[in-house]
């Protein structure tokens, strides 16, 4: 993705700034080197900061308090399978204000009963 913003970047000329978080620091430096050598100044998000990152910061927000803060995982497989849980609940059947209190990705489940039949 990188070498396709370069080539973007001569083709256009870079922006004035690029907006990053802070990342992990081996991954931030590197991020932070590209912006300086294709010209550009970086504009880091601030952690925390839900109005610069709402959708991140939100997303985190709501599975720290709904899942992490109520658990304690005692094995790998454990975290991943409750984790899993959660991710399911939240895409599928917790309702989302900005969807009009709709899941982004709900259930379709069609009784035995009302399914189509061939004759």
């Amino acid at each position: 993705m990188v070498d396709a913003l370069t080539d973007l970047f001569i083709l256009r000329s870079p922006p004035e700034s690029i907006r990053s978080d802070n990342g992990a620091e081996f991954i931030a430096k590197k991020v932070r080197a590209w912006i300086g050598a294709v010209g550009a100044k970086t504009a880091f998000i601030a952690p925390g900061s839900p109005g610069e990152n709402g959708y991140c910061e939100s997303f985190n927000s709501r599975f720290r308090d709904e899942l992490l803060n109520g658990e304690v995982f005692y094995t790998l497989r454990e975290a991943q399978i409750l984790i899993e849980r959660w991710r399911r609940h939240y895409n599928t059947v917790r309702p989302h204000s900005a969807l009009g209190y709709r899941p982004p990705a709900p259930e379709s489940i069609v009784p035995m009963d009302q399914r189509p039949t061939m004759h």
